[in-house]
C-alpha cells in the first residue's frame, strides 16, 4: 500500500535540491528560476490535470494529478514548507464541514 512516506522521502529529496547545481537536477533549475516559474509550472499542471479529467481517461488523469503534486511540491519546497504541512492542515479540517471551515477563514480583504 502506498501510503503519505512516499510524500516525505520526496519531500526531503525536493528540499536537498535547493542548493543543487542547476546543470544536475530539474528541480534544482526549477529552483534557481525562482517562484515564477515554479508558479508558472503548476498552473501549466493544474490545467493539464483539468483537461485529462475532461477527457475521461482515467490513467491519464492519474498522471496529470502525479505532476500537479509535484509540482505543487516543488513549491511548497521553494516555500521552506514540506508535505508534512499540508497533511497536518488537512488533519486539523477532518471532522469539520466544509461550509464551517470555510466560514471560520478570516476574511481577505
Amino acid at each position: 500500500m502506498v501510503s503519505a512516506e512516499i510524500l516525505e522521502r520526496l519531500s526531503a529529496t525536493l528540499a536537498s535540491r535547493r542548493e543543487a547545481d542547476p546543470s544536475t537536477s530539474y528541480v534544482a533549475k526549477l529552483f534557481h528560476k525562482g517562484q515564477e516559474a515554479i508558479l508558472k509550472k503548476v498552473g501549466e499542471e493544474a490545467l493539464e490535470t483539468i483537461l485529462a479529467a475532461k477527457d475521461g481517461d482515467r490513467r491519464h488523469l492519474v498522471s496529470e494529478v502525479a505532476d500537479l503534486w509535484f509540482h505543487t511540491m516543488v513549491l511548497l519546497a521553494n516555500e521552506g514548507l514540506s508535505a508534512e504541512d499540508v497533511l497536518a492542515e488537512l488533519a486539523r479540517r477532518e471532522g469539520i464541514s466544509g461550509i464551517d471551515e470555510k466560514a471560520s477563514r478570516p476574511v481577505k480583504d
